[in-house]
């Protein structure tokens, strides 16, 4: 008997994310290049992300989806020169951040297409997003 030659598995994305049923209209809108839908619930009136079926402030699951403007102001970042977690190392360096978008909840992103000397704490931002083939839109931020 002849071994066949087999192809290594390919190594695990940690950039990737899981949509699921409840989620799907986030990632639908996405693909749009929509940033994005947030809940807003409706017994509080306070917007949140990451998506979720509950609200994180009053505990309602009387919740909906509210399309974002996709602005949003820079709180903090990090450039990170070392990663190596499939496919980040790939993208060294890139700044890590946290925006605060203009519909109030904060949110975990990069930012992509500008200098890491440019960077302010309070700096406008503008949704974009990164896209590779057959992957969910995933949303980034820009000057």
């Amino acid at each position: 008997m002849t071994a066949t030659p087999t192809t290594p598995p390919a190594a695990p994305r940690h950039d990737l994310p899981e949509p699921d049923a409840f989620t799907r209209p986030y990632w639908d809108a996405a693909a749009e290049g929509q940033l994005l839908l947030l809940r807003r619930c409706r017994a509080c009136d306070r917007a949140h992300h990451y998506p979720r079926e509950f609200c994180p402030y009053c505990w309602s699951e009387d919740g909906e989806w509210v399309r974002a403007s996709g602005r949003a102001t820079l709180y903090t970042w990090s450039v990170v020169h070392r990663n190596d977690l499939p496919p980040f190392g790939a993208r060294v360096p890139y700044v890590a951040a946290v925006v605060d978008l203009a519909e109030g909840p904060r949110m975990m992103t990069q930012v992509v297409e500008c200098e890491e000397g440019a960077l302010a704490i309070g700096m406008e931002l503008r949704v974009t997003f990164r896209r590779e083939e057959g992957r969910e839109a995933v949303a980034v931020f820009r000057p």
